[in-house]
């Protein structure tokens, strides 16, 4: 009888976890780069698996010089809405100079 009352409540317990909708996952932490004449901007805490247009960055004025400070992997896009064969890879901690051209993020 206590087996069964103890499988019942493993059961019970079990279904609830599962019912219970998971959060969404950001990346932790800041991740910088600048736009124009070098004016720094950044994201914190980004969203993850999601494509992230950079704010300031235009057609003919790309974001440059990435710093990832989060927790997650960055793939970062030379064209918009992470489209292009041109992108980069970038792991947490990585900083890249000015020569990197960007205007869109995924984090993993």
């Amino acid at each position: 009888m206590r087996l069964r009352n103890s499988l019942v409540a493993a059961a019970g317990a079990l279904l609830i976890t599962l019912a219970v909708p998971t959060s969404a996952q950001a990346a932790t932490g800041d991740f910088l780069y600048k736009v124009g004449p070098g004016v720094p901007s950044g994201l914190a805490d980004p969203r993850s698996r999601e494509c992230i247009n950079l704010f300031g960055a235009t057609e003919d004025h790309p974001a440059f010089a990435p710093e990832n400070f989060t927790t997650s992997t960055a793939t970062v896009f030379l064209d918009f809405d992470c489209d292009g064969d041109t992108y980069y890879v970038m792991n947490p901690g990585k900083k890249l100079g000015n020569r990197l051209k960007l205007r869109s993020v995924i984090f993993s």
